[in-house]
């Protein structure tokens, strides 16, 4: 797998254009008006066409209906979809025959047990997401800043491309990568200044302190 950076919950054209100028390989934009970081379809086209061909752009949904997943697809083109909300295997094989579109499935994670479910998708989906399992009382699925213990996902292998995420930031992104061995992080909370408001020099430092990270597995994993 090739090393990528995602940064979610972009929703302005300063900050989706930070990210693309720090070189994210994907950007994400939340679909689920519980979140701060919800854009409305109209908005969502405009920053899509911001970043078209520069990163694959990834549209974040939660156990979303098919007339709201049509709309995604038609008015804003998104290059993948982000499932993440409760969204059983079926449910993602058939969303990805009506539309087209590859998916991504997140899977909360607490303890290894759970890896046993993200296995259960890898033979439906393209990515799979495994992030930290969210609190009882969270409203969010996702996007709460909150880490798991990283070294569960060491040996975590599946047969299709995952990115680690949940509480990651500038500061302990690169030992998460040497915990998870993970070659894929994706970021939204830890490179905010409040709920839902991106600040652009920590999208940038994250980019930066993932890629070293990835190059410093790499060398490490590398014969002498």
């Amino acid at each position: 797998m090739v090393p990528t950076v995602k940064i979610c919950g972009l929703a302005t054209a300063a900050t989706l254009e930070a990210a693309l100028d720090a070189g994210a390989d994907m950007v994400g934009l939340v679909f689920f008006a519980k979140s701060p970081r919800f854009v409305g379809l109209d908005h969502a086209r405009e920053l899509a066409a911001q970043a078209r061909d520069r990163a694959r752009i990834v549209a974040l949904t939660v156990d979303a209906d098919d007339d709201l997943l049509a709309a995604i697809a038609r008015v804003v083109g998104p290059d993948m979809l982000q499932l993440h909300g409760r969204e059983t295997p079926q449910r993602v094989a058939a969303i990805k025959r009506t539309l087209g579109l590859p998916a991504m499935k997140a899977i909360g994670v607490s303890e290894a047990a759970d890896f046993a479910r993200a296995r259960d998708y890898a033979s439906v989906a393209d990515w799979l997401l495994i992030d930290a399992k969210p609190p009882k009382d969270a409203v969010l699925p996702g996007g709460n800043g909150r880490p798991f213990d990283w070294r569960l996902a060491r040996g975590f292998a599946p047969k299709i491309p995952w990115l680690l995420s949940g509480g990651l930031d500038a500061d302990n992104v690169g030992e998460a990568v040497a915990l998870s061995g993970a070659r894929g992080v994706d970021v939204s909370s830890g490179v905010e200044r409040a709920p839902g408001v991106k600040d652009e020099n920590k999208i940038a430092a994250f980019a930066a302190a993932a890629r070293a990270a990835f190059a410093r597995e790499h060398e490490a994993r590398s014969p002498a």
